[in-house]
């Protein structure tokens, strides 16, 4: 058990440091004590209870929720929005938070993979800022972004605009997300331009990607890269529920393998595993199936959601929501 002299001796360092402000070094002046020796005080400080450290957690942030995401999906990190009303608004609060991560986490020299026929994504980089100048990175398209016309300027838009304000090299793949047989898909791959584009995916250290389910989203569907109604239900019979990059998977986030997938050009998910930072960027209830597999699988290792789907994909309550 300490004796009182020394308890007065860690609370008087406490005070100076804690609540007048007092330098380390300063301290160690003034009491004529070495400066590891008032580290070590300190520290006793805490262990005696002298001093008790709290967070006050501010309105609107879930860090809990997002630790219990990590540590049940092991994430290296789950994002948290608090957001209110439907999937428009949930759309616009998760481009927002991703935009944030992105500025606040991206390191100069990175190759940034992005997926093509996002919604969120694209609400992702109308949301950023320009990045100082430091921050240099290029930027991928990791699924095909050709369609029709009248939708591909978002698959563009995505890629060039990120590329610019990370005032790094913008590199397209010039070609529909899905061809129309697995003979076009080959065709396409051999066109140097494209092959060019494809050997950069082993090298993307940060993917942005969005979360599907197996019916597309308005901005897929309008871009033509999609699978008939037939082909979904043949996905649909082998238990798939989502995907990512058009590589679909079940409940499981096991792969559920078909012809289709040969058709399908772009990030596989064996390259995807292996990017330091997969972000998956997604929320709403009609995606809570397809985020749970993508976690379930290992598809990706961060995490940026709603409030509500975080609560469901930790079986907590959703205090009172629908």
């Amino acid at each position: 058990m300490p004796r009182r002299d020394e308890l007065r001796q860690i609370a008087k360092v406490a005070g100076l440091y804690y609540q007048r402000g007092v330098r380390q070094a300063d301290i160690a002046a003034q009491m004529s004590l070495s400066q590891s020796t008032v580290s070590r005080l300190l520290k006793r400080a805490e262990q005696e209870r002298i001093v008790r450290i709290t967070v006050s957690v501010p309105p609107g942030a879930h860090t809990e929720l997002e630790s219990e995401l990590e540590a049940t999906y092991g994430l290296k990190e789950a994002v948290v929005v608090d957001t209110v009303g439907e999937d428009e608004q949930i759309l616009r609060d998760l481009g927002s938070a991703a935009a944030f991560y992105v500025e606040s986490t991206l390191k100069e020299g990175d190759v940034v993979g992005i997926s093509s026929w996002s919604a969120t994504l694209l609400a992702m980089v109308d949301a950023m800022h320009p990045l100082p100048r430091s921050a240099k990175a290029d930027v991928v398209q990791i699924l095909g972004g050709v369609g029709n016309p009248a939708a591909e300027v978002h698959a563009a838009h995505l890629t060039g605009r990120l590329a610019a304000f990370t005032h790094g090299k913008a590199v397209f793949l010039p070609t529909p997300g899905v061809a129309g047989s697995a003979d076009a898909a080959r065709i396409y791959i051999d066109d140097p331009f494209v092959r060019s584009a494809v050997e950069k995916f082993d090298h993307v250290t940060l993917a942005l990607v969005g979360i599907g389910t197996l019916e597309p989203s308005t901005l897929l569907a309008s871009s033509g890269n999609i699978f008939s109604a037939e082909e979904l239900d043949l996905l649909r019979a082998r238990s798939a529920v989502g995907d990512i990059c058009l590589r679909f998977f079940d409940r499981q986030g096991q792969r559920v393998l078909t012809p289709l997938d040969e058709r399908v050009i772009g990030i596989r998910p064996d390259q995807l595993r292996k990017v330091a930072r997969s972000v998956g960027i997604a929320g709403g209830r009609r995606k809570h199936d397809a985020i749970r597999g993508a976690l379930s699988g290992g598809w990706i290792n961060v995490l940026i959601t709603d409030r509500w789907t975080a609560e469901a994909l930790t079986n907590q309550p959703s205090n009172g929501r629908a």
